[in-house]
């Protein structure tokens, strides 16, 4: 294991039965208030996606766009969130994903990319891959390209790597940590 990623994992905090029992949510909130924790993730993060050339980071909602938001600020490319249905103004495109429980659907503004971005997408956890696939679509569907999928950490257990591989369509996808 690398330091940053046990400075990471360090930082994680497990929440047993939330939100429901169960469950043992993964709570970044301690990682996001340790400057030198949030500070280290931001630069592996804004590494990628200079060596991936990326011209536009996307966040996805919600925890997304408080990791990838400095990552632009800090590579000196634009952000982009992606929002849940009904949350961004002016015309948007849409794209609807399965939950176990039902359908979801998310959103981008229709203008925020084009066909000269390379985009790197960032999230805080890859659980199923749901939400991944869909918003790689979407950012598809808006003409530009996918240079990779960063996470800050993969749920390994869940599976969620082979849906993302495959809507990736080789390119990388890179997590940060495994648990």
């Amino acid at each position: 294991m690398t330091s940053l990623q046990e400075l990471l994992l360090s930082r994680i905090k497990d929440v047993p039965d939330y939100p429901k029992p169960g469950i043992v949510f993964k709570d970044i909130t301690p990682l996001l208030a340790d400057s030198a924790a949030f500070t280290a993730l931001t630069d592996a993060f804004a590494e990628i996606c200079l060596r991936q050339g990326a011209t536009k980071v996307v966040g996805l909602e919600a925890r997304g766009f408080i990791l990838a938001a400095p990552v632009a600020v800090r590579a000196g490319v634009g952000f982009v969130p992606v929002r849940k249905a009904g949350k961004l103004p002016g015309a948007t495109l849409g794209q609807t994903y399965a939950l176990e429980y039902g359908r979801a659907e998310v959103e981008i503004q229709a203008n925020a990319l084009t066909a000269d971005d390379r985009v790197l997408m960032i999230d805080d956890v890859l659980a199923t891959g749901g939400t991944a696939e869909a918003s790689l679509e979407l950012i598809r569907r808006a003409g530009a390209q996918v240079t990779g999928l960063a996470v800050l950490m993969e749920l390994g257990f869940l599976d969620g790597r082979a849906k993302a591989e495959a809507a990736l369509s080789g390119a990388p996808l890179e997590a940060l940590v495994t648990v």
